[in-house]
């Protein structure tokens, strides 16, 4: 018998119900007991592995990003950007790549509803000739802090109270009063785009700043943003209530039923570009800050390619809930900035997956390689690679592996010194950003974020000094928004 002809697959199912050893079952439907109304017998091996099983059928949930969907398809290169980058997917016009994206709340656990305001997540691994690349951004296309150091105690304050196990406005608006780099994403949370319509009109960004190097270890730093082609649309507080009230998993329904109706879901790819040379000279604050974005009158949106999802998940434990994006996976001519918050996820993302997935979860097949791959790790929890050579080890004078060089994986080459210090960055400007975006804002727009911020302000137990801080942050955004929602705020609510 070749083994390889049964590698587990439905393409490979017997007619009648095994064990997972693959012997006969006689039985499926009654437990082994002595006589007809007798104890059940342990020796039942079939019911025992059917319980063990089920037992351990769910692997922990996502830290952040529990709640998702994923599907399937494809991005396509419509720019020459190849004196801009050396990147597998951007290598000619026309170039087709498979990819696999993966749309989600933040917060909230894995069975909340998709109605909650919330940022979102959208995520796409490229399956490239050399390596997947995860691009693992958010709609908004800021955050809330600077530092991964500050990464788990935002998101303790922003889950549910350890103690109600209710999210709490009093907890957030604690722990982002020592955060006033926080103003411009609170001007995206609160805005009509913190609870999009579904997932198919929500634009995508990569958040952080990156770095494009082309053949010849030229550098530009990019920001990369997916533009809906289904036109940007948004549910209103009252719609939201009504369509979770319907269907809170109405935006994983949503995508599903659209694919498979063949109205496949597309978004434009744009990038910033900047030259790194420039980077100190921007009035409006330090470009590797995850809390800025890049005027686009000085640094235009430039289309590069397009991306359509034109087939949904097989299964959404194998896929959808298997799939694992980490911003440390990057190819050849797309690489990291010194972005502090890109920094820390850049470890800290691969490192949730390890644990909720196992030492070798990029083995599971949505996430392993599409193109020919080698490395020397050859044990551990879920191995599943078939390997006949016993060199597990690097170099070694019998095996031909090798490293290809700097020449075709080319580094940044930019010099960095300086004394060791915890310090934030210099230039800050927390409230210019967040005062121009809701100016940007029709009247009625802006009147429904001063109505949510006061109403976060009214929440149970936020404090008189906590209020006060809040109101004069807004204010410093812009004056105006700062009185109204002022006057909307019950200081003697505590």
């Amino acid at each position: 018998m070749d083994p390889k002809k049964f590698l587990p697959s439905d393409a490979n199912d017997s007619v009648h119900i095994t064990t997972n050893s693959g012997a006969p079952v006689d039985d499926s439907l009654n437990s082994l007991t002595l006589g007809e109304r007798g104890p059940v017998l342990l020796s039942d091996f079939h019911l025992v592995e059917k319980l063990a099983n089920f037992d351990r059928e769910v692997v922990p949930e996502r830290r952040v990003h529990a709640r998702g969907v994923a599907a399937k398809g494809v991005f396509v290169c419509t720019r020459d950007i190849t004196k801009l980058t050396k990147a597998d997917p951007f290598s000619h016009v026309g170039k087709r790549t498979p990819v696999a994206v993966r749309f989600s709340t933040v917060v909230h656990s894995r069975g909340s509803p998709e109605t909650l305001r919330d940022p979102r997540g959208f995520a796409t691994k490229f399956y490239t000739g050399e390596g997947n690349w995860d691009l693992v951004g958010n709609l908004e296309p800021v955050f809330f802090i600077r530092d991964a150091i500050q990464f788990p105690e935002m998101v303790h304050a922003f889950k549910p109270s350890p103690k109600t196990e209710k999210q709490e406005w009093h907890r957030i608006l604690d722990f982002l009063s020592f955060h006033p780099e926080c103003m411009h994403m609170m001007t995206w949370l609160l805005d009509d785009v913190g609870i999009p319509k579904n997932y198919t009109t929500m634009n995508g960004a990569g958040v952080h700043t990156f770095v494009l190097i082309n053949r010849e270890g030229r550098e530009t730093y990019v920001k990369f943003h997916w533009v809906t082609e289904q036109g940007e649309h948004n549910l209103l507080d009252d719609e939201a209530k009504r369509v979770g009230g319907e269907d809170f998993s109405h935006a994983t329904t949503h995508l599903i039923d659209t694919i498979e109706a063949g109205n496949f879901p597309a978004w434009q790819l744009k990038i910033q570009l900047m030259d790194p040379a420039t980077e100190l000279d921007q009035p409006w604050g330090d470009p590797l800050d995850p809390t800025k974005t890049w005027p686009e009158k000085d640094f235009p949106m430039i289309p590069v390619g397009r991306m359509v999802l034109n087939e949904n998940m097989d299964n959404h434990f194998l896929e959808s809930e298997s799939i694992a994006f980490s911003p440390g996976n990057v190819i050849p001519g797309v690489t990291f900035s010194q972005d502090k918050l890109l920094q820390g996820r850049i470890f800290s993302y691969a490192d949730t997956q390890r644990y909720r997935l196992g030492a070798n979860y990029l083995q599971i097949p949505i996430n392993a390689p599409r193109c020919p791959f080698m490395n020397r790790q050859f044990d551990g929890s879920g191995a599943t690679m078939t390997r006949k050579s016993d060199v597990n080890y690097f170099p070694s004078i019998r095996s031909r592996a090798d490293t290809v060089g700097t020449e075709q994986v080319p580094n940044v080459r930019g010099t960095v010194s300086g004394t060791q210090v915890r310090r934030p960055l210099s230039k800050q400007n927390n409230f210019g950003q967040a005062g121009e975006r809701w100016r940007s804002f029709d009247e009625a727009r802006r009147q429904r974020l001063v109505v949510r911020a006061a109403e976060a302000l009214n929440a149970p137990k936020v404090s008189k000094k906590l209020k006060g801080i809040w109101i004069g942050y807004w204010t410093e955004c812009d004056r105006e928004l700062g009185s109204r929602i002022a006057a909307l705020v019950k200081m003697s609510n505590m």
